[in-house]
């Protein structure tokens, strides 16, 4: 669900043409959106919770059940869960976030369902975020600070590679096991990542920093599924 908690995958299929499934496969409308289930369009993420404007939401660590559509979250020594396949189930969350949100609730929360085939993904492409971990580290320096890679919500991290190297492989392919991924765009971090994901604090103006130091907010790209398999947790990653 936009805005919450990830979740690690061992192993995943991927499809030509789209984005892990199930990723961001509901949003939380904060106050009304203009959405259109019929007509599924990418609108601003600041028209849903998310972690660029409401920083409280690092601190619900949240569990989704495929199988059955409950989704759990805990909060300190609270835990409660919701069946997101049914309005009731959603209904509830609303009421329970509402609670939660306090006064950063600009209007009535909505859980919104992905319609088949779209994504509240920051980006309309049907695509995967693939995070460097040596980037991440060398972000880390510049803050002077241990920088979580989770602060990038990438759905994939990768090691083995030079900080910011990933940034010059826009138009190269990625083999990662049995599939194969074209990289078509660079990554613009937002305040999102400025957020603590073990403290839900803004603590570190990463976003501001990558643009003093290094003349842009990358870091990370995008690319999609050309030749579509199993990703599996641990699969070598190569240039090719």
């Amino acid at each position: 669900m936009k805005g919450l908690s990830p979740e690690e995958l061992l192993s995943v299929s991927t499809e030509l043409g789209r984005s892990i499934a199930g990723d961001r496969r509901f949003a939380i409308e904060n106050g009304p959106s203009g959405f259109d289930p019929a007509r599924p369009a990418k609108i601003p993420k600041t028209r849903f919770l998310c972690l660029m404007r409401n920083a409280r939401l690092a601190a619900l660590s949240t569990r989704y059940d495929d199988a059955t559509g409950m989704l759990s979250i805990s909060l300190r020594s609270e835990e409660v869960s919701f069946d997101l396949g049914s309005e009731k189930g959603r209904a509830q969350l609303e009421d329970w976030l509402t609670g939660f949100m306090g006064e950063e609730a600009r209007g009535p929360l909505r859980v919104l369902p992905a319609p088949e085939g779209h994504t509240f993904s920051d980006t309309a492409l049907g695509v995967l975020s693939i995070i460097n971990r040596s980037s991440v580290a060398a972000v880390g320096e510049m803050m002077g600070a241990a920088v979580d890679p989770l602060r990038f919500r990438g759905n994939l991290d990768i090691d083995g590679f030079e900080p910011w190297q990933e940034l010059d492989w826009v138009g190269r392919t990625l083999k990662i096991g049995e599939v194969e991924l074209r990289v078509i765009k660079r990554t613009v971090r937002c305040a999102a990542v400025e957020v603590d994901p073990a403290t839900a604090r803004r603590d570190l103006a990463i976003p501001a920093t990558l643009q003093k130091r290094l003349g842009h907010a990358d870091c990370g790209v995008y690319a999609e599924v050309v030749s579509p398999g199993r990703l599996e947790l641990g699969a070598p990653v190569e240039l090719v």
